[in-house]
């Protein structure tokens, strides 16, 4: 830690010297070293502190005696860079003209409220309702809220014991919530689903846990992962003690899967005495925006079913997607019109309010619908689902309502819409955006953005750039990022943290700032990356 503190400190102050002698205009020159001085005096000072504690420390619990499978555990959408970031702003608040920006622009993770996007006003009213319900007694309630959102409120209210909010639901979820997904997942797919199979979470991410905790029981068990992949996998197979199978992602062909790749590495997998028990596949991808062609969908069922594999589909993006000639069809739906069933192949799938149009992140809901698992082993999964209690309440009646909105007649859906649709129609405006900024930068390639939030660009980086990078024992595009946010306050995240070929570099950036940022953010990142070249180009 003390190495990494250090080596960040000659990066920060070596910058600072560089653009004081050899600046562009929206660097500031002149506030540069004293912001680079001011921040870095503030960070040594809270960890240098730290660090004397820890040295002189006789706590019981040491780096040494903790789960090893913690240390090997790494998450990079919260990691290195965005610690750097906060860091940053909380000594803007000080040092207001101490640095060339106004703000840290997060662009690391999927948080749309956190940008700016505000939520569906007709969910906020029902767990408004939901959580006071005595508001449902008064008369001026009618003026306030719509009909509908009153109606749908006591339905929900009238489901959960006691009509409390603040009590526990069944281990899986309230039962009249799960019927109303089960409902809508049959009217999205056209096929049936059983409110049996479905288990409420806190969000995806728990229940992405407690499947790599029901499949890993050591190192021999393994799970055939894309590269890149969103980190949770990578994480939750770590913590589990499995390993992570890679199967890459083509860019070339806008980031397809290739079941001859499969194939290879679950043979190669086997090879070594892994018993590669599942495939993780993200659809629309994450971090790579791709949406899956409906053939390829029916590839990647046959080939798990040919190969005994479970399928774990993380459909959590299934609302996103921008361009015309792509839709969203859901693992099952693919599964079942191949004709096979509960008794044929082995399916999770995960869905989350926390994307879509919705973003409710903070409020933690989510479910997995598991299809094609024997009774006992069924059981099993009920039984760590019940070592959690349940999951939280709100979460749960949000994911109830993401899988049936107000319908055509209702008081609340012309708004619904018309809010719905505003959210979608910009998240494809700014990825479009985005996307045309990047690819007009010197030595970076930027694919499609078809779905999802995120773009996933390539950056060719020059070689004395790849050097400096090896100097200060970093990952030459951590080095691009961290020198992104030092000049820009623009947070984004190394590609290295999902994965990427050997001897590339990408960095990921979401599509969630408004609208009315995204010229600051091309502005900044644009001049940034024309000076970066410049200054090390061969």
């Amino acid at each position: 830690m003390r190495r990494f503190l250090i080596n960040q400190a000659k990066g920060l102050v070596d910058h600072s010297r560089r653009q004081h002698h050899k600046s562009p205009s929206f660097l500031s020159p002149q506030s540069r070293p004293l912001a680079s001085l001011v921040s870095l005096s503030r960070f040594f000072s809270s960890t240098s502190e730290m660090s004397a504690s820890d040295s002189t420390s006789s706590l019981p619990v040491t780096l040494d005696s903790i789960n090893p499978k913690v240390l090997k555990c790494e998450y990079a959408v919260r990691g290195e860079i965005v610690n750097i970031a906060q860091k940053l702003q909380e000594d803007l608040k000080a040092n207001k003209d101490a640095y060339p920006f106004d703000e840290i622009i997060y662009c690391n993770i999927g948080n749309p409220q956190s940008l700016g996007q505000l939520p569906i006003r007709f969910f906020r009213e029902v767990l408004a309702l939901c959580d006071h319900a005595s508001l449902l007694d008064e008369s001026e309630t009618h003026g306030l809220f719509s009909i509908d959102s009153i109606d749908r409120a006591w339905k929900i209210l009238d489901q959960i014991p006691g009509r409390a909010t603040g009590a526990y639901s069944h281990s899986q979820g309230i039962k009249g919530l799960r019927d109303v997904i089960a409902a809508g997942i049959e009217a999205r797919d056209g096929f049936p689903a059983d409110p049996n199979d479905i288990f409420l979470t806190d969000g995806a991410s728990p229940a992405v846990h407690m499947m790599m905790q029901l499949l890993l029981s050591s190192e021999k068990d393994g799970i055939l992962c894309p590269i890149p992949q969103y980190p949770l996998y990578s994480a939750s197979i770590a913590l589990h003690g499995g390993s992570l199978v890679p199967y890459y992602l083509d860019e070339a062909t806008g980031w397809g899967l290739e079941i001859s790749d499969l194939k290879k590495q679950l043979e190669e997998a086997r090879s070594k005495g892994i018993a590669v028990r599942a495939l993780v596949v993200i659809n629309p991808g994450n971090p790579t925006g791709q949406v899956l062609a409906e053939e390829n969908q029916r590839d990647i069922v046959n080939f798990c079913k040919q190969e005994g594999l479970v399928l774990l589909a993380d459909e959590v993006y299934q609302e996103n997607v921008y361009v015309p000639d792509k839709k969203f069809h859901s693992f099952k739906k693919v599964a079942r019109s191949l004709g096979y069933g509960e008794k044929d192949i082995s399916l999770v799938s995960f869905q989350s309010v926390s994307k879509g149009y919705y973003g409710e992140c903070g409020k933690r809901g989510g479910y997995m619908e598991v299809t094609g698992f024997t009774s006992d082993v069924r059981e099993q999964i009920y039984k760590m689902a019940s070592v959690n209690l349940c999951s939280n309440i709100s979460g749960q009646i949000l994911a109830s309502l993401v899988m049936s909105p107000p319908k055509p007649g209702d008081d609340s859906y012309d708004s619904y819409m018309a809010e719905r649709d505003g959210i979608l129609s910009s998240m494809a405006k700014r990825a479009k955006t985005l996307e045309d900024a990047l690819n007009s930068l010197e030595g970076v390639t930027c694919n499609r953005a078809e779905g999802a939030m995120y773009l996933f660009p390539r950056i060719s980086l020059p070689q004395k750039a790849i050097e400096a990078a090896e100097a200060e024992k970093t990952a030459p595009d951590a080095f691009y990022c961290k020198r992104l946010l030092n000049a820009t306050g623009v947070v984004v995240v190394p590609g290295s943290g999902f994965g990427q070929v050997p001897g590339t570099w990408h960095f990921r950036c979401t599509i969630l700032p408004q609208e009315d940022k995204i010229p600051a953010i091309v502005n900044r990142l644009t001049e940034f990356h024309k000076s970066f070249m410049d200054e090390f180009r061969n």
